[in-house]
């Protein structure tokens, strides 16, 4: 039915359909990953603040001055080379649109709104995409699918100015390119969508470093196109000028022209290219007969002689090695004994109650679409486009399921490749089932319906249940700088009153020691110089942060002094209890503030974990509190320790306890010690009951003498 026609192009009621899931699924996602906005309109997590620190210097000054641009506000006194440490793409594109569409808003606004748009511009992407592969009706689930994927909206929620919500909207926008190309009868068309796609695989590299998992799909895509397409003239023109595009426009680029070209990323699509023009070339030269057996075995000797290489690019590195967190995406297995690595929460390994809360139901219907799609390989009418296109999926979905097991942020991939083969085959399935219900069989018809509704229940379950723990619910939690990435669902001004503090009461030169996790926000927001941030370029500084903590009080402020630092910050969560001891307040310090990171300092130090922790891994020593700079900065001492269980109490640590604090400020604003506290944030001063979001700010004493 055309509801009406421009030009030569009708619009029917089905693309009304289309264009109504479509702007269902944008207005769910968008309305999902804005939840965070209702605790407070700020930036998320840490990494936003330089992005967006480095996005308003590109604003202010150009794109040329960027590209010239050494940061003496991180990593002092060292600084930092922007562009060819940085996402540029991320920047760049922030900038380019904030100059188009920004209207006179602020670009901290414009920056906290970035995400959720290019995350919820990702739905038309993905629905493009898995239409090439499946058909409109699997483009359309997978549109849905993603408006409410909670990996996905997690790491791209509003004030998610980081990585992954641009890298994964260029990366799926390349392979939809790079598949449609490929599929394309038009050869002119063909050349314009390749060249596209080549030109788009490096912005979505140079936006995330994970984007270099893209990669792998379609290397091991390409290593089979000899076998499953027969015209072999197009392929061995297409591939090369898709691959040569993606390393010229990467040349562009400083971090991928020397991490990307020349490493195992670029090796990954070069190998498979050449691969290409060789077993065609092969197949060429060989009988009709002994073509595939020929091509299979050359495939044989490039695997073997691949293995070779990186055997014995382990022991020589002539080839440019992935950082540790990308070999683990590859190697699940590998492991490490470096603590600076295993501290960070997102490499943390997925567990199975995590992939079953994130992925819940999609893994059923992932597994469901996995025997469809082999039942229908050859099937002409099973909906699907060419057999290619089902070994895409198939590559993308097992691939990506592999390298989201190695650790938390790469179950984006997973819940991508779950999306995809859950949505072929759910098409195919509906199909099927449609199709059945047109005899005219009242029972027949009456199953086959009842069966449909269930399908949507199960589909809809994860996002309503459990009430508080959904796919929906999961998401809406505060904004970092509002609650210091504690375990307290609260909106407090305690970072922020303090970097504005920072800002106002210290002279411009001055240089601010923390734990690593806080140097952006002090750059950014307190507008001064730090030692160390998350970028961790230098990771001997980290661990030279770590054993001052841990070291004695006049040692730690040795180092401090020849770290040039002015100041040091610490941050304290916990609670006070509704009752007090008399005139004194009473806590419980676990909340997740550097009170419960204390155990990582003290194993990047590589100190001893028993001379500072009790047998729970968590409470402090004797040892600790007396002995160490660290403790000696938390303003508050254990007072008894209490079995919360039982209600027992015990003047000593004793197994199952938990230690209660009362406050107590070793180094005062008069102090003559190493450290005077000059701020504390407003929750120090918490009403009963309430949490306590505590930042400490002390000066460095230059005058303090310690004793000989």
């Amino acid at each position: 039915m055309t509801l009406f026609s421009l030009g030569k192009s009708d619009f029917k009621l089905h693309h009304l359909l289309i264009v109504g899931i479509l702007s269902l699924s944008f207005s769910v996602s968008f309305l999902v990953r804005s939840q965070a906005a209702d605790y407070g309109w700020e930036l998320n997590e840490f990494d936003p603040f330089f992005n967006y620190r480095a996005t308003q210097y590109m604003v202010d000054n150009g794109i040329n001055a960027y590209f010239q641009w050494d940061d003496d506000l991180s990593w002092y006194p060292h600084g930092r080379d922007v562009s060819q440490t940085s996402q540029v793409v991320l920047h760049m594109t922030a900038a380019i649109t904030y100059w188009i569409f920004g209207g006179g808003m602020e670009l901290y606004d414009f920056t906290i709104l970035f995400p959720v748009i290019f995350g919820s511009l990702s739905v038309i992407v993905i629905f493009a995409l898995v239409r090439v592969i499946g058909g409109t009706t699997a483009g359309l689930f997978s549109a849905l699918f993603f408006s409410v994927s909670l990996p996905l909206i997690l790491r791209g929620t509003i004030g998610w100015f980081k990585s992954e919500p641009l890298g994964l909207f260029f990366g799926l926008l390349a392979i939809y390119f790079l598949l449609s190309g490929i599929n394309s009868k038009n050869k002119k068309i063909a050349i314009a969508k390749l060249i596209t796609a080549g030109i788009v695989i490096p912005l979505s590299l140079s936006s995330w470093g994970g984007a270099q998992f893209f990669i792998i799909p379609i290397g091991v895509f390409f290593l089979t196109l000899p076998f499953v397409r027969s015209d072999h003239k197009f392929i061995i023109c297409a591939i090369p000028l898709f691959t040569a595009t993606v390393f010229l426009v990467s040349l562009i680029f400083e971090r991928l022209s020397s991490n990307f070209i020349f490493g195992l990323g670029g090796a990954s699509l070069l190998v498979p290219t050449i691969f290409i023009i060789s077993c065609i070339f092969i197949q060429n030269k060989s009988n009709q007969n002994k073509k595939t057996r020929n091509g299979l075995l050359f495939l044989a000797s490039i695997l073997i002689l691949g293995t070779l290489i990186l055997i014995i690019n382990a022991d020589t590195n002539f080839l440019p090695i992935p950082s540790y967190r990308y070999l683990n995406a590859i190697n699940p297995f590998l492991t490490t004994s470096i603590p600076l690595i295993d501290s960070v929460a997102e490499h943390a390994s997925t567990t199975i109650q995590q992939s079953f809360l994130f992925h819940s139901i999609l893994m059923i219907f992932a597994g469901l679409g996995i025997w469809l799609i082999i039942k229908n390989y050859q099937i002409k009418n099973s909906g699907f486009i060419k057999n290619d296109m089902i070994l895409f999926s198939l590559i993308f979905g097992l691939v990506g399921i592999y390298v989201s097991s190695a650790f938390v942020r790469l179950e984006v991939f997973a819940s991508l490749s779950l999306i995809i083969l859950s949505s072929l085959g759910l098409s195919v399935l509906v199909k099927e089932i449609l199709n059945n219900t047109e005899r005219k069989n009242f029972k027949n018809s009456f199953m086959k319906f009842s069966f449909l509704i269930g399908i949507i229940i199960l589909l809809v379950m994860p996002i309503l249940f459990p009430t508080n723990g959904n796919w929906v619910t999961a998401t809406k939690t505060p904004p970092t700088i509002l609650n210091g990435g504690s375990a307290y669902p609260v909106s407090t001004n305690d970072w922020l009153e303090s970097m504005e503090w920072i800002k106002n009461n210290t002279p411009k030169d001055a240089v601010i020691a923390s734990w690593w996790d806080y140097g952006y926000w002090i750059s950014t927001l307190g507008e001064r110089a730090t030692i160390a941030d998350n970028s961790t370029l230098y990771t001997s500084v980290i661990e030279n942060l770590a054993k001052m903590f841990l070291s004695s009080p006049e040692e730690g402020w040795k180092t401090l002094r020849g770290m040039q630092a002015d100041y040091i910050v610490v941050f304290v969560s916990g609670q006070r209890l509704a009752v007090d001891n008399e005139d004194q307040s009473l806590y419980i310090l676990q909340g997740g503030g550097d009170e419960s990171k204390k155990q990582w300092f003290i194993r990047i130090a590589d100190k001893s974990t028993t001379q500072y922790l009790e047998s729970d891994g968590i409470s402090g020593t004797d040892s600790f509190w007396n002995d160490t700079l660290l403790g000696k900065m938390f303003p508050f001492t254990p007072l008894a320790y209490v079995n919360l269980q039982t209600n027992q109490q015990s003047a000593t640590y004793q197994p199952g306890f938990t230690p209660i604090y009362v406050k107590d400020i070793k180094y005062p604003s008069d102090s003559n010690g190493p450290l005077r506290l000059v701020h504390v944030s407003p929750s120090f001063n918490a009403e009963k009951g309430q949490p306590m979001i505590g930042v400490f700010i002390y000066e460095v004493n230059k005058d303090f003498v310690p004793s000989e």
